[in-house]
């Protein structure tokens, strides 16, 4: 039996993007194997270079066990969640829930994700069916240039790799990149000069998708959606100001999200990041979601650890 939150119905094929393959993220990633009441076992399809399992799947496939648990009239409003070991990409990822409580407005769900007997991540979500609400006001959506007028971030690359000049430690660097089959699409507005390495400011913002068909659906299936995107390039906002350093390490403390509005998440999204500190080997991110209306539909924050290659430090622990 598999846990998966199918879309209702599909779009006319003019609605999406590569309508001629379904998203790998409805068809695998979030696809989940249900062994039990309220247990489940998830897959993986992409696995970063660090060969540790990417934070934004595990957030992702919690969200579809929580999910699946509630009543079909109440959706995800926020779910916290804190990253305690590090993934591997060797054995699939266990989900136990637990029903913590279910009220007239607001159902609240505890998830486990298990590898090797122990948790390598615990998520909070909260659940809470439609209500209508006099109180409402909302950010305004920074002005950009639309996706159309933009390039991938695989566009990009190849146009890298045109350049005659181009070392070749980067060459070999860009085209590790290109060979990840990453299931989302990126579109970065100014983006950084990759090989100077200059300082910035902790600010970013790129247009993102799934890859692939989803369609209109349930609503339910684009949070979970909206949960792997919103963990990818995120925590490396708090590291633009200090370009000039070299990393040996790095990894997500927790993740947060709370969802305000209805959106497609294989429809263009601008994601605005941004960093307000970092300090003490951590540094703190936050993020909006806006849809291409201006309407706000995510907002998220995660905090994460840093460590830089000092020779000075050679002992410290995560």
């Amino acid at each position: 039996m598999a846990a998966s939150l199918q879309p209702d119905d599909l779009p006319e094929p003019e609605e999406a993007n590569n309508s001629d393959l379904r998203s790998v993220l409805v068809t695998s990633v979030l696809n989940l194997e249900q062994l039990d009441k309220d247990l489940f076992r998830g897959s993986h399809h992409w696995v970063p270079a660090t060969q540790r399992l990417f934070g934004g799947q595990i957030v992702g496939q919690a969200l579809v066990a929580a999910a699946s648990s509630v009543d079909e009239d109440v959706h995800v409003h926020s779910l916290h969640c804190y990253f305690v070991r590090a993934g591997d990409p060797k054995v699939p990822v266990l989900y136990q829930v637990d029903r913590t409580r279910d009220g007239r407005s607001f159902s609240v769900r505890s998830v486990k994700a298990i590898q090797h007997g122990m948790p390598i991540l615990t998520c909070q979500a909260s659940f809470q069916c439609s209500q209508d609400s006099p109180l409402q006001h909302q950010f305004t959506m920074p002005s950009v240039p639309p996706p159309e007028d933009l390039l991938t971030r695989e566009e990009l690359i190849q146009k890298y790799l045109r350049d005659p000049s181009l070392v070749e430690k980067h060459r070999l660097g860009l085209n590790k990149i290109l060979a990840q089959e990453v299931p989302i699409q990126i579109k970065p507005i100014n983006p950084p000069d990759m090989f100077h390495r200059m300082p910035q400011e902790p600010r970013q913002m790129f247009w993102v998708r799934a890859r692939g068909l989803i369609g209109p659906g349930d609503m339910r299936l684009h949070c979970c959606v909206a949960a792997y995107i919103s963990d990818y390039s995120f925590l490396g906002t708090a590291l633009l100001p200090h370009l000039h350093l070299r990393m040996r390490f790095m990894a997500s403390l927790d993740h947060s999200m709370w969802f305000h509005a209805p959106f497609r998440a294989d429809e263009w999204m601008l994601y605005e990041c941004e960093s307000h500190w970092a300090g003490n080997c951590r540094g703190l991110v936050h993020g909006r979601l806006w849809r291409r209306d201006g309407i706000l539909a995510v907002t998220c924050a995660q905090e994460g650890v840093f460590r830089v290659r000092q020779e000075e430090n050679p002992n410290s622990k995560l």
